[in-house]
């Protein structure tokens, strides 16, 4: 080979390598928010672990590999959204702790969910070709090797850069709908929701409203015998959390509170010749499975 030839292949040989660097560098931008993104597309645990638990998905997500992600974004945060309305996933949760649960997903018609599914698949397949195949599928060490190589490279990245725009789309929508989410979070109602149990409707969660947590501390201060008397537990919360009253809830009186509650029993027992209210809890509620 003359010096003119060697020169000449060393010079492709060089594009070839900018141009699978360029590649590369694309595809890491590609993973590093595809990880983000399964990440925190949602989240789900006992309010009081829900850092941990978010700080272990977020290291459980580092270790997965691009096919993974994938995998788990499409029909989590992508889903087919039939008729216009994106199935609803149950969460399961243990009775009588406060949890929280947070997921956020984009719709796409089944068309077009079948088309990013099927360019996500191919965009799986081209990084793995760059990563471990590219010099046995290129004849990188002859000049017409590098050109076909070289205009192989700027296709996979016109490819890896439209998946990459769609990507943050997506991320994009994401990040809309959890400001969204944050923006009610820090409003007055949702804050009565979240401490009290009371929704913005009026309704009322017995098991998660404040007045009936307020009612089971007290228990575990008066109890004797395995009752509390009622009008001392008011006493006691009217004390220590004044604004846990009845009439918050829409409640005539603490009986009501009581009765109306699925994890108290309200019981009437003869004091000094009258008949006092006594309450307790259920025995399915102090002693979850």
């Amino acid at each position: 080979m003359s010096t003119f030839e060697d020169e000449d292949l060393r010079t492709h040989q060089r594009e070839v390598q900018r141009l699978l660097g360029r590649c590369m560098l694309r595809l890491q931008q590609y993973e590093r928010l595809i990880k983000a993104m399964v990440a925190h597309y949602g989240a789900s645990g006992p309010i009081l672990e829900l850092e941990r638990t978010r700080a272990a998905q977020i290291d459980g997500t580092a270790r997965k590999t691009l096919g993974t992600l994938v995998n788990e974004l499409l029909g989590t945060y992508v889903i087919a959204d039939k008729n216009g309305h994106g199935e609803d996933t149950p969460i399961n949760s243990p009775e009588n702790v406060n949890w929280f649960a947070m997921q956020t997903s984009v719709g796409l018609s089944d068309a077009d969910f079948a088309q990013a599914e099927h360019e996500l698949g191919e965009l799986v397949g081209l990084r793995n070709n760059l990563v471990h195949h590219f010099i046995e599928q290129h004849d990188i060490w002859s000049v017409n090797g590098c050109r076909r190589a070289k205009d192989a490279l700027v296709t996979a990245y016109s490819r890896i850069d439209r998946n990459l725009g769609q990507l943050r789309e997506w991320a994009e929508e994401m990040k809309n709908v959890q400001q969204a989410m944050v923006n009610v979070m820090q409003s007055a109602e949702f804050a009565d929701w979240f401490d009290n149990g009371i929704a913005p409707d009026g309704t009322v969660e017995s098991n998660a409203s404040g007045i009936v947590a307020a009612l089971r501390e007290a228990f575990g201060a008066l109890a004797a015998d395995g009752w509390a008397h009622l009008v001392e537990a008011g006493k006691w919360i009217a004390e220590r959390y004044p604004e846990q009253l009845p009439a918050k809830y829409g409640y005539q009186s603490w009986r009501q509170v009581v009765h109306e509650s699925p994890i108290l029993e309200l019981r009437y027992f003869e004091m000094h010749g009258q008949r006092m209210a006594f309450y307790r809890e259920k025995e399915s509620a102090a002693n979850p499975l």
